[in-house]
């Protein structure tokens, strides 16, 4: 039975280029990047070029990239890092309510702690209006935090326009690319950021390893102590070799990225074709033009999206229900219910994922499999009394 993966916003497999540099880096690049020897020199080598790499990919100045050991932890270092350095200035903190869990949770100490933290709504199609966005911005906001695109449904926010009236305002504004990464051309001037998040793994590269754009003249106090590694806000010594894994990565991304994003969207598009064609009772999740070009999330009325994932288990094929962060939750996508959906209907959602591995035969097997299995549960429903 041929396997299909369609969860890349969940991960992505590590391109074979990344793994052969990687392996490169593991077993000939060992020495300590601290170290003033030969062997120290040639790891610290391979660790800057691999900064380069990541800082040409979001038009930024090498010296601007800080490593860290995920997307998660670039999240938390943005914000506890600048909340503590500023909390003499004022303690309000800006954000919505359909972030990644690495912003929310964070937001969420933050508050335990002593700080105000305004969570600014979105509409059905998970858009935060930039209007409401200047509201709330006070003469104690210290620091904004909106990611790029929503890694469940795929919206992309407006963040040069918030990042703007954040600078007018004199706020540091952060944004999670984790998810944007690789699909759209992100560059830190145009959007206007002052913090920028991202994660290997989601382009092609090794897990443990991410990355904190910090524009110049931002300064941060740092979440762990010990030696003077990356501006000594980041201490310990570097994971040369899955720093060299999110460098390479980082180069294919920006070599790679507008003609794999081209054939991605229109696999994801076919995909949608199918399913409406195919199922009745299907809504699409998410803004139908403002949106990943991979990703697909839809409501199929009538049954438990955690039932339809599975069967598709069951024959092959990956999707899942909305972030993996959540995987085992029973709970309903946070997402979905500050988009208005009801909590049945928030439970019905299922998120296809495409990546640059995938092909036609992928999605007709998807189609193939998908409408008998949302059949058969739908009778099983009705026959014990729900209905569809």
């Amino acid at each position: 039975m041929k396997r299909v993966y369609m969860d890349h916003a969940a991960t992505t497999p590590v391109d074979p280029i990344v793994a052969e540099h990687m392996m490169h880096c593991l077993t000939e690049v060992w020495g300590n990047p601290s170290s003033v020897h030969s062997f120290g020199r040639e790891a610290r080598r391979v660790l800057e070029e691999s900064r380069e790499m990541v800082a040409r990919l979001v038009g930024a100045r090498s010296n601007e990239i800080i490593f860290t050991s995920s997307g998660t932890e670039a999240d938390n270092l943005a914000l506890l890092g600048v909340a503590r350095r500023l909390a003499r200035k004022g303690r309000h903190i800006i954000t919505s309510t359909i972030e990644h869990h690495a912003v929310l949770h964070t937001c969420e100490y933050l508050e335990a702690s002593g700080y105000e933290i305004t969570y600014l709504g979105v509409d059905r199609t998970g858009l935060v209006d930039p209007e409401d966005f200047r509201r709330a911005l006070r003469p104690d906001t210290i620091l904004a935090s909106i990611m790029l695109a929503n890694n469940e449904v795929g919206t992309i926010q407006p963040i040069s326009e918030m990042a703007a009236a954040s600078r007018e305002a004199g706020v540091i504004f952060h944004t999670d690319a984790v998810q944007a990464m690789g699909s759209l051309e992100v560059k830190v001037d145009d959007l206007g950021v002052d913090l920028l998040s991202l994660s290997a793994h989601k382009i092609y590269g090794p897990k443990g390893v991410g990355a904190l754009y910090i524009r110049k003249g931002v300064r941060l106090e740092p979440l762990v102590f010990g030696g003077g590694q990356e501006r000594q806000l980041r201490p310990g010594t570097e994971n040369v070799t899955g720093i060299a894994g999110l460098g390479m990565a980082a180069s294919l991304a920006a070599r790679q990225r507008a003609s794999r994003v081209q054939r991605i969207q229109s696999l994801r598009d076919m995909l949608e074709r199918g399913i409406k064609e195919r199922i009745p009772g299907v809504t699409l999740n998410g803004s139908p033009d403002r949106r990943l070009p991979g990703l697909l999330n839809v409501t199929i009325q009538g049954v438990e999206g955690e039932s339809i994932l599975m069967n598709l288990d069951l024959k092959g094929v990956a999707a899942s229900g909305g972030s993996a962060c959540a995987a085992g939750s029973l709970e309903a996508s946070h997402v979905l219910l500050a988009m208005g959906f009801s909590r049945d209907d928030a439970r019905g959602a299922i998120r296809f994922s495409l990546g640059a591995d995938n092909t036609t035969e992928d999605v007709e097997r998807v189609l193939q499999v998908l409408p008998p299995i949302v059949e058969r549960l739908r009778r099983m429903r009705q026959g014990a009394g729900y209905g569809y």
